[in-house]
């Protein structure tokens, strides 16, 4: 889709935060320099991110946390409202809102997100999520449905009348199997004549949904011949369908000046002082519920869920990340969102150090 929209520039590879609007980010650990989302903490880094050109801003829909001594992601800056705040205080980066089909009504996100993209210009970006969290579906009192494509299939339809919203010029009815409306529009509609859909998916379900809508699937890389493998998946897929779908995937960025600096401090986080009770959590519920992730990769990915809730791990000298990041370029993946410990803080080194020799290889323009 072309035009002024980050999402669909001419960088080979995008990149993007997640999850800053979480009590520690991605890092599942005690450390006292573990992310504090606050809003203050939440601006700060938006504006580092949209000087330096970065694509997007990501956020996770998180209405229970996952207890241990930090209660990860108990504490949560909802998306819509946190994406709307985030546009407010920059000038080109997109943010993205994240929304829960289960837990939000078409007509309310079609009418939200519609405001927020005139408040930012055009740069707001939709992340559906079906949902998976059980806890969360009790929370809401609602039924998460035992078939993986039930799921899908309301969401399938919550998203039809989410476009329908965005696009009818006239009053309509709405007659699903899911909901119903009499007399239906939306005005106004968004600035962008495509709002940019990226959507999280690594069961068949979720891709096939990806496949019929998103502009980027956001699914796990596990190494780099995976990554390969499931972008040349998702290309013949999306060809099939008539669609190009892009592949994003999430990194954890350690990025210091020696290689033995950043192991340590790998450890240091991820091991010496993670929360492993709330890793253990998470891991339970994402076998039980999620199918991001298969039996094997849970089974030996208790670490880089301590790290970085199961992302990529990019540990290293800037010269060291900068080629990893080739490597995952390389592998046909668009983009990738980056977590930090701390985020505000260790942005300026990468900044400085690894987004000039990303330049350098070829995968970035020059802001």
């Amino acid at each position: 889709m072309p035009g002024t929209n980050p999402m669909f520039n001419n960088n080979t590879l995008k990149l993007g935060i997640f999850s800053a609007n979480c009590s520690s980010g991605m890092a599942v650990t005690k450390v006292e320099e573990r992310w504090r989302n606050s809003w203050e903490n939440n601006i700060d880094l938006v504006q580092q991110c949209d000087e330096a050109g970065i694509e997007f801003m990501l956020p996770i829909a998180r209405w229970i946390g996952y207890g241990g001594d930090t209660d990860f992601h108990g504490g949560v800056l909802e998306t819509v409202t946190w994406a709307a705040g985030l546009l407010a205080h920059s000038k080109n980066i997109q943010v993205f809102a994240t929304v829960h089909t289960a837990f939000n009504h078409p007509i309310v996100t079609a009418k939200q997100l519609a405001t927020i993209d005139h408040l930012g210009g055009g740069r707001v970006g939709l992340n559906v999520v079906a949902g998976w969290n059980k806890p969360e579906y009790d929370a809401f009192g609602v039924d998460l449905p035992a078939e993986h494509a039930a799921r899908y299939e309301y969401a399938q339809e919550w998203f039809d009348y989410v476009q329908k919203l965005w696009t009818e010029d006239h009053a309509f009815d709405w007659n699903g199997k899911y909901f119903q409306g009499t007399g239906v529009y939306s005005n106004p509609h968004p600035v962008q004549k495509h709002v940019p859909i990226l959507n999280a998916a690594a069961s068949a379900e979720g891709r096939q949904f990806a496949m019929r809508n998103a502009d980027f699937l956001f699914t796990p890389v596990f190494d780099y011949e995976q990554g390969a493998e499931t972008v040349k998946e998702i290309k013949q897929n999306s060809a099939a369908a008539g669609r190009e779908v892009g592949v994003f995937t999430f990194c954890t960025v350690v990025c210091r000046p020696t290689q033995k600096e950043a192991d340590d401090y790998l450890d240091y986080y991820a091991n010496q002082h993670a929360d492993w009770e709330a890793v253990d959590y998470l891991m339970k519920l994402q076998g039980m519920h999620a199918q991001s992730f298969t039996p094997e990769a849970l089974a030996g990915f208790r670490d880089r869920f301590a790290a970085g809730h199961g992302g990529f791990p990019i540990v290293g000298t800037p010269d060291k990340v900068a080629d990893e990041l080739e490597k995952l370029s390389a592998t046909g993946i668009s983009g990738t969102t980056m977590a930090f410990v701390d985020y505000a803080k260790e942005f300026p080194y990468f900044r400085q150090e690894v987004l000039p020799r990303l330049e350098a290889k070829g995968l970035r323009q020059p802001v």
